[in-house]
C-alpha cells in the first residue's frame, strides 16, 4: 500500500491543515453556494449523449497517444458525491470505509507497527521538511484520517456537509454506487463528459478559471484567487456545457478502470492495473485533478489527464461521482 511509504504522523497529532503551513483562505469559505444541492440522496443525473472523440492528451506521457473512442449515451451525476450523501449511505448500509478498518499485518510484511494503523493520506505542507523532489514531504499518512475526519483526529465534518466526500478508496466508491443503483464511470465516459460531449472541445493546457485549482507556486504558496484554499462545496463553479459541475478541479475522481501507462483497447477480467512508479501496488485511474493542481506541478486540470491511484488508499483530495445503470436513477434522484 503506497500510503505506508509516506511520512507517518502519530495518531495523537491532530493535523489541521492551516496549522501545518498551508496558505489560509481569504475570509470565510462558504459552506454552500447558490447551485449547491442540499439533498442527502443520490444526486441529480445529467444526460450525456453518445459520440465519438479523440481521447487523451500529450502533456504527460501516460495521456497518449491520443486515440479515437466511441461512447454510448449515459447519465452522470451533476456534482461530486458529498459528505451528506455518503453519510446517508453509511447510516443506511452500515458501511465501514477502508480507511476505518483494521489493517492486516500479514498483507504488509516488514512494515513497522506505526504504519499499520487505519488512516489516510493528507496533504500537509511543512517548510521545515520540504523537498521539492520528494512528494512525501507534503503528504503524510495520518492514522485516524477518514471521510469522517478529513485531516485526522480532531477534525470533523462540521460545516462540510456539501463538500465532496474524500479519503475514499475504490471499494468505498463502488459500494456507494451499488447502494444508489448506479456505478462508477469508465475513463472514456468520464473524459467524454468532461469534454461536454463535444468532439471539438478546447484542448488548451491553460489553468482553467472556472475550476478549483491551486493559484501560485505549488506547494509553497497558494494565493487563493478562486476563493478556496482546499476543496469547495460542490457546484460553486460554473458547470460545463452539459450542466455538470467540478469535473475539472476540486477533487480527483475515481473511475472504474485499472491504470496502465498506456491504456489498452480492453482490460482483462480482474486486471489490478500496473504503475512502474508503484511496483506491486494495485492501481486505478483517477481523473480531473484537484485543488492542489497548479501550472508548475500536476498540470492535470484537463479532461485528457489521468493519474494512477492505489486502490486501497484514501487521500484528502480524492472523491468520486457516479453514473446511472440503464433505466436506474436511485432513490431521491430528483433535482436538488
Amino acid at each position: 500500500m503506497i500510503a505506508r511509504r509516506i511520512w507517518v504522523v502519530p495518531t495523537a497529532v491532530a493535523f489541521v491543515l492551516g496549522a501545518a503551513g498551508c496558505t489560509p483562505s481569504r475570509g470565510v469559505e462558504p459552506a454552500v453556494c447558490p447551485a449547491t444541492p442540499r439533498s442527502d440522496g443520490p444526486g441529480r443525473l445529467v444526460d450525456v449523449p453518445a459520440g465519438r472523440f479523440l481521447m487523451g492528451d500529450d502533456v504527460y506521457a501516460d495521456e497518449g497517444p491520443p486515440r479515437f473512442e466511441t461512447v454510448a449515451a449515459f447519465q452522470i451525476d451533476a456534482t461530486e458525491v458529498t459528505n451528506a450523501q455518503f453519510a446517508r449511505f453509511v447510516r443506511e448500509a452500515g458501511y465501514v470505509t477502508v480507511a476505518e478498518r483494521p489493517v492486516d499485518p500479514g498483507l504488509y510484511p516488514g512494515m513497522p507497527a506505526g504504519a499499520l494503523q487505519p488512516g489516510s493520506a493528507v496533504f500537509s505542507f511543512d517548510s521545515t521538511r520540504f523537498d521539492p523532489a520528494d512528494a512525501s514531504t507534503w503528504w503524510v499518512f495520518v492514522p485516524g484520517a477518514s471521510w469522517r475526519h478529513p485531516e485526522g483526529p480532531g477534525s470533523d465534518l462540521k460545516g462540510r456537509d456539501f463538500l465532496p466526500v474524500v479519503n475514499i478508496a475504490l471499494a468505498d466508491a463502488q459500494a456507494y454506487a451499488r447502494w444508489a443503483g448506479r456505478r462508477l464511470p469508465t475513463e472514456i465516459e468520464w473524459e467524454w463528459a468532461a469534454r461536454s460531449a463535444d468532439p471539438a472541445a478546447d484542448e488548451s493546457s491553460r489553468q482553467p478559471s472556472e475550476a478549483n485549482t491551486w493559484q501560485g507556486v505549488f506547494p509553497v504558496r497558494n494565493t487563493v484567487d478562486d476563493g478556496y484554499s482546499g476543496a469547495a462545496p460542490v457546484a460553486c463553479f460554473k458547470p460545463n456545457g452539459l450542466g455538470v459541475h467540478d469535473l475539472i478541479g476540486n477533487v480527483w475522481e475515481w473511475t472504474a478502470d485499472p491504470y496502465r501507462q498506456t491504456r489498452p483497447a480492453a482490460f482483462a477480467p480482474g486486471d489490478a492495473g500496473q504503475d512502474p512508479r508503484q511496483p506491486g501496488v494495485a492501481v486505478g485511474v483517477i481523473k480531473g485533478g484537484s485543488y492542489l493542481c497548479a501550472p508548475n506541478y500536476c498540470m492535470r486540470y484537463r479532461p485528457g489527464a489521468r493519474q494512477a491511484q492505489d486502490l486501497t488508499l484514501g487521500a484528502s483530495h480524492v472523491g468520486f461521482r457516479t453514473v446511472s445503470l440503464a433505466g436506474a436513477r436511485g432513490p431521491d434522484a430528483g433535482p436538488g
